[in-house]
């Protein structure tokens, strides 16, 4: 979830007793002791009763309905069954958790961020994941990417586009959304400055006819040059909040955003629908910082989030895709259809090269924010 797109949080206040803090204060570290988790193999979703009792953990998102998704759906239920206290905060900061371990002085125990940052940082700012606690046979295939990590919840960056203008003969390919004779009408891009999600300059090379398996590296020019042939025609969002006003004000008819938005702005009304095929996969995902107080209790409230009944509940109140194949969400038929780990949706996605992005996101964004400013 890209810290555009989330509100930031000036307090937040979860159940009494088990979540209570303000939200966007450094929160101190748990105690450091042994823990106890049991014997056996892990499962996802379960933690020893009591296992943690005395302990305190932090744990770090971006706000708004997400994190409250996720303490109620996984955060709350964890803290009642291990007797860990679970402070919230937030927003997520790159710059603090580098701080933050660089200083040996880590206040953070779990934290939400992007899959590339964490790829990127895997072993120097994140520990590598104790898969003797962690289980991580549940996860959808393709979705973890780094050692130090798991997902937090599956989306994508997807084209949108709109059915009363396009009718029955809608995009189908990239080619599609790059092509304004055949679907003329405006288009929405990301263009937030310093920023660049995974998807937006491969999108740009399969519509110029790059095969996708010689896609990396990517050749930026060539890329930005294809984006320049529909630049008159884009209009650039900079959050996710605007770029579901420019579908839902009918402002653009195709729009390249997250699968999230897509979804909001179909559900209050806008005739939007979604293009699956070579979607672009992202997600945020969860970590725990180098220097943490307690790990072995970090991985087990990571462990306990990635349970079925967890994730079930998660997609239920954020409408994000779970990140365990055994769940189950309560979703109407509008929801269901914009879930992104699915079996079916596995075999549409267009496979990212996170370790790529990892390597390279500066230059990309540096050179995508000078291309911007043009």
């Amino acid at each position: 979830m890209p810290s555009s797109s989330v509100t930031r949080c000036a307090s937040a206040l979860f159940a009494a007793g088990v979540l209570l803090t303000a939200a966007c204060t450094p929160a101190g570290p748990g105690n450091a002791a042994d823990v106890d988790l049991g014997s056996g193999p892990p499962q996802a979703g379960t933690v020893k009763e009591g296992a943690l009792k005395g302990m305190t953990l932090t744990f770090v998102s971006y706000g708004g309905i997400y994190q409250d998704g996720q303490a109620k759906a996984a955060l709350e239920p964890f803290a009642q069954q291990s007797g860990a206290k679970v402070l919230p905060d937030g927003p997520t900061e790159n710059a603090k958790i580098k701080a933050q371990v660089d200083s040996k002085n880590v206040t953070w125990d779990v934290v939400d961020s992007t899959n590339v940052f964490t790829a990127k940082n895997c072993g120097t700012l994140f520990m590598k994941l104790d898969t003797s606690i962690v289980d991580i046979s549940k996860l959808p295939p393709g979705t973890k990417t780094d050692d130090c990590s798991v997902p937090a919840m599956g989306y994508g960056l997807i084209v949108a586009y709109n059915t009363k203008k396009y009718g029955a003969n809608p995009p189908k390919t990239w080619a599609d959304f790059y092509d304004t004779k055949k679907f003329p009408g405006k288009r929405a891009i990301e263009g937030t400055p310093g920023e660049l999600d995974p998807g937006v300059l491969e999108g740009a090379l399969l519509a110029d006819g790059v095969a996708p398996d010689v896609m990396y590296p990517l050749d930026l020019d060539r890329a930005l040059t294809k984006m320049n042939t529909i630049r008159p025609d884009t209009i650039f969002w900079t959050t996710g909040a605007q770029s579901q006003q420019l579908m839902e004000s009918g402002q653009v008819d195709m729009a390249l955003v997250w699968s999230g938005r897509a979804y909001s702005a179909a559900k209050n009304g806008a005739p939007f629908a979604p293009m699956w095929n070579q979607w672009m996969p992202e997600a945020d995902t969860i970590a725990v910082p180098v220097g943490a107080k307690n790990p072995k209790a970090s991985m087990a409230l990571i462990n306990f989030y990635l349970g079925a009944q967890q994730q079930a509940k998660l997609a239920e109140l954020t409408s994000y895709s779970p990140i365990n194949v055994d769940a189950k969400p309560q979703l109407d038929d509008l929801a269901r259809s914009y879930l992104t780990t699915t079996p079916e949706r596995d075999k549409d996605r267009f496979a990212i090269d996170v370790a790529y992005w990892a390597e390279q996101q500066d230059e990309i964004a540096a050179k995508y924010t000078a291309w911007l400013a043009g």
